[in-house]
């Protein structure tokens, strides 16, 4: 694989090889040589006999060559004739033509001989012809009279010309005629006619020849064709007749192929080897034959094998002798055939196997000069010496000829000549020279020193050492300066001192030295290599579909050198672009705006360096919506069809799917275009089916997937006949709109449905089932008739019938329709109720005669309502609810029922006109059931072993209340529930104290009502039993009316920590941050904060103990924070960002309120009120005295807090909180969400002392606690008349009153 690819990458360099190879071989100028010829006129010269002759010898030695001419084979004296000329330094002959001499005195054989000491160098033989191009012969032309059908040839016989003219036929206007299958020129240049139509007849058929060297046309006088038809021939012989004679010519008859040219069955053709091969078959007959080409024993050559003159002419080009052969030309039409065989045989005149080459050798060495050529006859090889025979010329010892070899012995300096080899047979000849020249040389390299060769990486490298010596010098390469010599299957050596590197790579890079040496010398060379990045086109262009009139670019990313500058061309259809302001090329693509159909195509970028050359084609394809047909044309016109056919317009790049086609009424609805059908769009032609009394008039249009195109223009009118209706109204009804009416309704035909003028409607109506006649009555073109004074709602029979001028439409169907409805006349009887349950009751009845519905039974109505509930005494506004039962049932049920409560109902009948009378009033009760949920639960006063509960009746009794049960259970630090304890409430209760509890326990309570059914919905609650210094952990223990059940214990899912309900209280310098949390205990809290809308990192401060507030100190006065809270050890866990703005700098006071008298007296009587509060406090909480719990502390108390210090002058306040509106639900999670709107409690806050910290207080700037305690649960609402109010030291006064 390799070595195939670097052959083909060698291939581009192969002409550059050759040159190379020749020039190794050429002299230097400064060197003695012999003569060569090196410009030369073509063997066979045609001049223009009006211009002057120059006949060219140019020739190049050392000394220069001086130059002699023979004529017709002696010596022409160009000094004897004043019109001849030499250029100077050259052996060119110019013969001066335009000023008096005659072309014709110089034609002959001319030959140049160029001279110097060493040798003398012959052209080829030069015939020299002036171009003729004579007139025709006057001559008269005889009209050419032919029947219809038979074959013609109009001969043209052109002057015999130099070279042969160029033949073509034209009119008078100077038009070519029209050639086809039927009519054709031959290669002789007559015009063939195969059979001849009335159309041929003309009087000017012209052949024109052109002469190319003279630049002339000569005409040929027009000739006459008159075509006689047979038509017009039976005319002309029947005027000549007399009624008696028998008289007709012979229609046109077709006839079998015969053969106009060549003539006879078969012929013979020689063709030289290289030229073109014509041959041609052209027939006449009628059908007009097809030709067809075979060649007997073989195939036609792939490749060179084309066909012309409507496959008349056979061209096989570069003939050779392989293509000698018979080749048969069969002539087909569908009477017969007809075929000739030409022998083609190929000669050759001479050509070369091996031309001799110029010899350069040193005194001493041996040569030989080889001269083989070949031909069809062989050719015969002669030999000169400085253009004198071999056999005459001077003797030469070192020279021995054998054959087509000359063999040189031991030359010496006297050996110098130039030979000339000649090889002819009877077609042609060759004549080339070569010489033989003897010198002593020392190496000489050509190519110039440090030559920069660079290349692209993985192409090949062909680096030059040009070189002359004699004795020829040996050619060595190395790499680098120090390098070794190069050898090995990585490089080639050419025989002319190239270097090639098959694929050079990036480490080809680097300096190369050539070493030429013979044994009169040494001499080297450097040259340096480069390899170059290839480029490449990262991102090519890619096929686009783009509608007409949108904007397309195409893509063109190029990787390249850095070294090397691209420059990147783009064309359409390898042609340059369009000179358009349309077409924007950019750096990297180009951009086509406003697309057109023409912009349609193949567009290339080229990349062009000066190493390489990369490109990438896309193309471009322009769709739009097709063009609207056109050519409508209707055919096979029938009463209820036609037939309409199109021609469809451009498709515009994509495929049309389907045609639509269209109609307008031009009698009924003019300029309204309705749709008719659609066809595929492969189909141009439909069979629309017409409708009688309609003027049609039909437009095609055409759909592809870009959309539909414009409407094609209207095809001519058609006006259908008209006939009696096809088909009646539809939607026929008879309903009665009155008790004494029927409403005949129907929908009424369309215009073109009436088939003919005058439209009406016949109606027909009688009563069902009674033996009466039809009563009919003709109506206009209109769709409503009413029938009055009928019975009520009685059953008709009912048709519409079509008609208009011509007649009626075929017999309609019958409906069935019915008078007007009235009122039902009687309500159901026997109406029964049985209770099921409490909220499920089911009503019967007895059916009303059909006869007294008067209408169409549409079902029953149950009208029920709750009269009063037993369980409450209360009235309010009676809401009647209604139950519609379809059809002509006896029962139904309902639901939805309130329990222990009394109901009342009646049932009614309903028709399509309305309700009948109700039946009487049915009284029935349902039983009691389970009662709703107690309406709240509350949990206030809790103590060191006590708790005090507070609840409400159900909203809902459904019954007499029974008792109250009351479960609860303690709930451990680590999420654990204990054992239950169940409590059995006297219904008349409204409160409970639960003594002996455990100290510091949080509780869960369960609570639900009773009736006699059944147990109620229960809700839920929490609280917490404050904490006593003093406290160790006990087992539970129950209070004398509780039962005990043994303490276990389960796991329950620990609380989802989080952290919520960041606020921030801020002065000028400092703010405090509190927060509320919930979660696992021990918590480590941090706050991070930083400028609001700043880039810089968080500031951290790290809060001591679990506190839930931490004051933030030197701030900025004015200035806007971000703040949040974080936990320790939490991963991500952490609170939403809150923002806030620390106060403006305050101007400081000029007098200090500390020193103030009135300030510290106020300050005295504020601590002496503190003091007495506290004292209060301390005497109720002994005595176990119940005051109003505003908060509850959260799930798990902070085991860390601290009672508070009576000298830490701090005080708090409780406040209410409001009712969670949530529906009641078990415990989840640590949950303490309220089970029933009431007040969701705290950790225990009946002791300020017991809390060290707050949460949403407001603290002095030395950070002194002056606010509110709140716990670290979530705001709830408060129930009843409990303040929510914000805290304040009145507030916290009153609630310790």
């Amino acid at each position: 694989m390799t070595k195939k690819k670097s052959i083909s990458a060698s291939k581009a360099s192969l002409v550059l090889f050759l040159c190379q190879m020749i020039s190794a071989l050429d002299v230097p100028l400064d060197l003695s040589q012999p003569p060569t010829i090196t410009q030369q006129s073509p063997k066979d010269y045609i001049v223009d006999p009006r211009e002057n002759i120059v006949i060219q010898c140019e020739a190049k030695g050392k000394p220069p060559p001086s130059f002699s001419w023979t004529r017709n084979g002696t010596h022409f004296d160009i000094d004897k004739d004043a019109q001849v000329t030499m250029k100077p330094n050259s052996g060119t002959l110019v013969i001066n033509i335009m000023n008096g001499g005659k072309a014709e005195a110089y034609e002959g054989v001319y030959q140049c001989t160029a001279r110097n000491e060493r040798g003398a160098a012959i052209s080829n033989n030069i015939v020299i012809r002036p171009s003729r191009s004579p007139l025709w012969t006057k001559e008269k032309l005889e009209p050419n009279q032919v029947r219809e059908g038979d074959s013609l040839v109009l001969h043209c016989r052109p002057p015999v010309g130099l070279p042969p003219p160029i033949i073509f036929w034209m009119d008078n206007a100077f038009q070519r005629l029209p050639q086809s299958e039927r009519v054709s020129q031959g290669l002789n240049g007559d015009l063939y006619f195969s059979n001849v139509q009335p159309e041929d007849t003309r009087e000017d058929y012209i052949c024109y020849a052109r002469f190319n060297h003279t630049q002339t046309i000569q005409q040929k006088q027009p000739i006459s064709v008159k075509v006689f038809s047979m038509d017009s021939l039976n005319d002309t012989i029947a005027a000549n007749l007399s009624d008696t004679d028998v008289y007709g010519a012979r229609p046109v008859t077709e006839r079998q192929p015969v053969l106009l040219t060549p003539t006879g069955s078969t012929s013979t053709k020689v063709e030289l080897r290289g030229n073109v091969l014509l041959l041609e078959c052209i027939a006449a007959g009628l059908p007009t034959p097809v030709i067809r080409w075979i060649k007997e024993g073989g195939e036609l050559p792939a490749n060179r094998t084309f066909f012309e003159n409507f496959k008349k002419t056979l061209k096989i080009i570069d003939v050779s002798e392989a293509d000698s052969g018979n080749y048969k030309c069969i002539a087909r039409n569908i009477l017969g055939s007809a075929h000739h065989v030409i022998s083609v045989t190929v000669k050759a005149a001479p050509y070369w196997i091996t031309a001799p080459r110029n010899l350069v050798l040193s005194p001493g060495e041996d040569g030989t000069l080889i001269c083989r050529a070949n031909g069809n006859p062989k050719p015969s090889i002669s030999w000169l010496a400085n253009g004198v025979p071999i056999a005459i010329a001077p003797e030469d010892p070192s020279r021995k000829v054998d054959g087509d070899t000359i063999i040189f012995s031991h030359v010496q300096e006297r050996s110098s000549a130039v030979y000339q080899c000649n090889a002819s047979n009877e077609y042609g000849y060759l004549l080339a020279n070569a010489f033989v020249n003897v010198l002593a040389e020392p190496p000489r390299i050509l190519t110039p020193a440090n030559k920069l060769y660079q290349v692209i990486a993985d192409s090949p490298a062909l680096l030059d050492c040009a070189y002359f010596g004699s004795p020829k010098p040996e050619i060595e390469w190395f790499k680098g300066v120090k390098g070794s010599i190069l050898h090995g299957s990585e490089y080639i050596f050419h025989d002319n001192g190239t270097l090639e590197i098959p694929v050079a790579q990036k480490d080809s890079t680097g300096a190369y030295t050539c070493v030429a040496r013979n044994k009169l010398g040494k001499i080297q060379n450097e040259v340096q290599l480069e390899i170059k990045d290839p480029t490449v086109i990262i991102k090519q262009p890619e096929y686009k579909v783009i509608q007409r009139y949108g904007q397309v670019s195409f893509e063109c990313i190029i990787k390249h050198d850095s070294t090397l500058l691209p420059t990147v061309i783009w064309l359409k259809d390898n042609d340059e672009l369009p000179d358009d302001e349309r077409f924007l090329v950019g750096k990297d693509n180009l951009t086509i705006m406003n697309v057109t159909d023409k912009d349609d195509g193949t567009y290339t970028c080229i990349v062009n360096t000066t190493l390489d050359s990369v490109s990438a084609s896309a193309v471009l394809t322009v769709v739009a919506r097709p063009n609207p047909p056109f050519d409508l044309e209707l055919t096979g016109q029938l009463e209820r069809s036609v037939e309409l056919s199109w021609i469809p317009g451009d498709e515009n790049n994509s495929p049309i799917t389907n045609f639509v086609i269209e109609y307008e009424d031009g009698l009924h609805e003019p300029g309204l275009w309705h749709y008719q059908t659609e066809v595929p769009g492969t189909q141009t032609t439909v069979q629309l089916k017409l409708s009688p009394y309609v003027n049609y008039s039909f437009r095609v249009i055409a759909v592809n997937e870009i959309g539909r195109s414009q409407p094609s223009e209207p095809s001519e009118q058609y006006l259908t006949k008209s006939a009696n209706p096809d088909e009646n109204p539809s939607n026929v009804q008879g309903i009665g709109s009155e008790p004494d009416n029927l409403v005949i309704t129907w929908e009424s035909l369309k215009g073109f449905q009436s088939n003919g003028p005058g439209l009406q409607y016949k109606v027909s109506w009688r009563q069902k089932d009674v033996d009466d006649e039809w009563t009919s009555v003709i109506v206009a073109n209109v769709s409503k008739y009413i029938v009055s004074g009928t019975p009520t709602f009685v059953p008709y029979e009912i048709k519409v019938q079509a008609l208009n001028d011509l007649g009626y439409a075929p017999e309609p169907s019958e409906v069935i329709g019915h008078s007007g409805e009235d009122l039902p006349m009687v309500a159901p009887g026997n109406v029964q109720v049985h209770v099921i349950n409490s909220t499920l009751a089911k009503v019967h009845w007895d059916p009303v005669p059909l006869k007294t519905v008067r209408g169409h039974l549409q079902g029953y109505k149950v009208y029920y309502w709750k009269v009063q509930s037993l369980s409450r005494r209360s009235r309010r506004h009676v809401e009647k609810k209604i139950l519609t039962f379809k059809g002509n049932k006896t029962f139904g049920m309902l639901p939805g029922l309130e329990p222990y409560s009394t109901y009342k109902l009646n049932v009614r009948v309903a028709n399509g006109k309305g309700e009948g009378p109700a039946s009487p009033d049915k009284v029935f009760r349902t039983p009691e059931g389970v009662p709703s949920s107690p309406s709240f639960l509350k949990i206030t006063n809790p103590t060191l072993d006590s708790l005090t509960l507070e609840w409400g009746s159900p909203t809902h009794p459904n019954g007499v209340l029974t008792s109250y049960i009351l479960k609860f259970q303690p709930i451990n630090n680590t999420h654990e529930l204990g054992p239950l304890v169940e409590i059995r409430i006297p219904a008349n209760e409204s409160s409970l104290i639960l003594k002996n509890l455990n100290y510091s326990t949080r509780y869960k309570f369960y609570f639900n009502a009773q009736t006699s059914v059944g147990s109620g919905n229960q809700i839920t609650e929490e609280a917490v039993t404050i904490m006593d210094e003093g406290y160790s952990e006990t087992l539970f223990a129950t209070s004398p009316v509780m039962h005990t059940v043994r303490p276990t214990f389960y796991k329950v899912q620990p609380l989802y920590p989080r952290i919520r309900n960041v606020t921030t209280a801020a002065a000028e310098t400092y703010a405090n941050i509190s927060w509320e949390y919930e979660g696992p205990d021990h918590a480590n809290f941090y706050v991070e904060y930083g400028v609001a809308g700043s880039k810089e990192d968080w500031k951290k401060e790290i809060v001591n103990g679990s506190r839930s507030f931490f004051v933030l100190k030197g701030l900025t006065p004015g200035t806007a924070y971000k703040v949040r809270v974080g936990a320790e050890g939490l991963s991500g866990f952490r609170s939403s960002e809150d923002v806030f703005e620390t106060g403006p700098a305050m101007a400081s006071r000029q007098v200090d309120i500390a020193t103030q008298g009135w300030f510290i007296g106020l300050m005295c009587a504020v601590a002496l009120l503190i003091l007495i509060l506290l004292i209060v406090c301390f005497i109720r909480r002994n005595k176990g005295g119940k005051y109003p719990v505003k908060e509850k502390e959260d799930a798990h108390a902070d085991p860390e807090i601290q009672p508070m210090k009576e000298d830490d002058g701090t005080f708090g306040e409780y406040r209410s909180l409001e009712s969670d509106a949530e529906d009641h639900k078990p415990l989840k999670k640590g949950s303490r969400t309220p089970s029933d709107r009431t007040v969701k409690k705290e950790d225990s806050d009946d002791s300020l002392v017991d809390y060290g910290e707050g949460v949403n207080g407001q603290f002095n700037e030395d950070g002194s606690f002056i606010g509110q305690y709140s716990g670290k649960k979530e705001k709830e609402p408060a129930e009843g008349n409990e303040s929510s109010e914000a805290p304040s030291p009145v507030n916290a006064m009153n609630s310790f009153v």
